[in-house]
């Protein structure tokens, strides 16, 4: 076990966002969260210096991230949430020996993670730029700096100052990210990464919508057409617009269903609360870690995109054909078989790769293709891909959602220790964590297996449907603007609360 004591000599050099000197009424609340948007929106829409404009829609990476490649936001909020996630699960494994009810302790915990998020501003923007996942474009042409192109066609890295310029700016755009998270958290509503990640999905879903209308086989140019298939056809254009609100309608219900357990104050008889254990306990974030682990694995999958190893076979670095292995077998293409476009097309790692409508495409076609087509590993039904596909990302959350619950102390034993100080108990039993315990224990781990199972479900159908924003942003923003609308709900009240101690000179 460690601490994190040491860090306390330099906490006071990080620069902090002061709390409000009283709570502030929910105009103001309002007010600063419109200007953290206004910020967070013009970043997202200007183009780094040095940058080539990126033109192809937002993957998940960018949903989850908050975040859009080229811009002053390309890494977004991800430093701010892998510091959080990397010492959360420090904190639950017990590598890390903190006690967030000590408010030293909480003080120096949030100073690390922001130190932390720091420095993964800069790691995170040199990855980006390095490897080749932000375009440059020669600035400064006296200096000697140029472009050449790898042996894949990328292009190589030989312009050191302006991609250092690119990196600062990269870095610089998530840590003001990082400053309006503390801006809105405590002058706002709800959490700023929060809001960032619900307004770069807002902002996808209506630049896709815009595209469903104007674009290509969108739905003007089908009823411009006036045959006797332009209502059905622009009907069927508009397909991913109702396949989004399909989605938000199933999660805004699931956010609704709950257990609740009754509870009772130990000192105070007749009062009581209820503590609810909700279908989303554990929200969206085995969705979030699933969808990291499979990027990571298609990452992987492009490191050997040109590797080759032959069992039983010749090579042949003639043959066009994508095993080049004459008379064997290509075991390294055999794994994952990547096409130009850096997407898995391949190989066993083809069948647990995402299914996503192709774009603008023809719904009776891409349907015709999942239930008849077949694959490229041995000719397997394509259909056969999609449930495997399906039961590996559900499998995925399941774990992801076990881990979670049992490192970040929202486990039964965790959670009836934490009402136990808080000095409740279960109406009609002694009062012993170990009975709160006992009753958490029938609700918790299968609703965490139900609830992680759930969202594995709605995201991989949703984002087979083609719904816009994709079905992992869909399921982060329906939650983001529910708690949202519970905190301005909780705002009016208390202002009620406040307005009638003022008449009745109890405050």
């Amino acid at each position: 076990m460690g601490s994190l004591d040491f860090l306390k000599p330099v906490l006071h050099l990080i620069p902090e966002v002061g709390s409000p000197q009283r709570p502030p009424p929910i105009m103001e609340k309002l007010m600063w969260t419109g200007i953290a948007l206004v910020i967070f929106f013009t970043m997202y829409n200007v183009v780094a210096v040095g940058v080539q404009p990126n033109t192809a829609g937002a993957d998940f990476l960018q949903v989850v991230t908050a975040s859009r490649i080229g811009s002053l936001i390309t890494v977004g909020i991800g430093p701010i949430v892998l510091a959080s996630i990397f010492l959360q699960l420090f904190t639950g494994a017990k590598i890390l020996n903190i006690d967030m009810s000590n408010p030293e302790e909480k003080r120096t915990f949030q100073g690390a993670q922001k130190i932390l998020a720091v420095l993964l501003c800069f790691f995170e923007a040199a990855v980006f730029v390095i490897f080749a996942r932000v375009a440059l474009v020669p600035l400064f042409p006296t200096l000697g700096e140029g472009y050449s192109l790898n042996a894949d066609g990328t292009q190589a890295l030989n312009a050191p100052v302006t991609t250092l310029l690119v990196i600062f700016q990269v870095a610089l755009g998530s840590l003001i990210l990082l400053y309006l998270d503390e801006v809105v958290s405590k002058h706002g509503i709800g959490s700023g990464i929060s809001l960032f990640i619900a307004a770069g999905v807002s902002m996808a879903i209506v630049g896709g919508a815009l595209a469903l209308f104007t674009g290509p086989a969108g739905v003007i140019e089908a009823l411009s057409s006036g045959s006797a298939e332009a209502l059905p056809n622009a009907l069927l254009a508009m397909l991913p617009l109702f396949f989004t609100a399909a989605v938000f309608l199933v999660v805004s219900y699931a956010e609704g269903i709950k257990v609740e357990i009754p509870l009772a104050f130990d000192r105070a008889r007749g009062f009581g609360s209820r503590f609810p254990i909700k279908l989303l306990y554990v929200s969206n974030i085995p969705v979030i870690l699933a969808s990291a682990l499979l990027l990571n694995l298609q990452f992987f999958a492009v490191g050997l995109q040109d590797k080759h190893f032959c069992i039983t076979g010749e090579f042949d670095l003639a043959s066009a054909e994508l095993n080049k292995c004459k008379g064997g077998i290509d075991l390294v293409q055999s794994i994952a078989f990547v096409d130009g476009s850096r997407q898995i097309r391949d190989g066993l790692f083809y069948m647990i790769s995402p299914i996503y409508r192709p774009l603008q495409g023809n719904y009776g076609a891409y349907f015709g293709q999942l239930i008849t087509g077949t694959t490229p590993v041995f000719g397997i039904p394509e259909y056969f891909h999609v449930i495997v596909y399906i039961i590996f990302m559900m499998g995925l959350c399941i774990v992801f959602g076990q881990f979670w619950v049992e490192t970040t102390g929202m486990g039964a034993k965790e959670v009836a220790e934490q009402l136990d100080k808080s000095g409740l108990q279960i109406p009609g039993f002694r009062r012993d964590p170990r009975v709160v315990e006992k009753k958490l224990n029938d609700y918790i781990p299968y609703i965490t297996v139900i609830g992680s199972a759930f969202v594995g479900l709605l995201a991989a159908l949703a984002d087979m449907s083609g719904a816009l924003g994709t079905g992992t942003g869909i399921l982060l923003t329906v939650g983001i603007l529910y708690r949202m609308y519970q905190d301005l709900e909780n705002q009016r009240l208390f202002e009620s609360y406040s307005a009638l101690g003022g008449l009745l000179g109890t405050k």
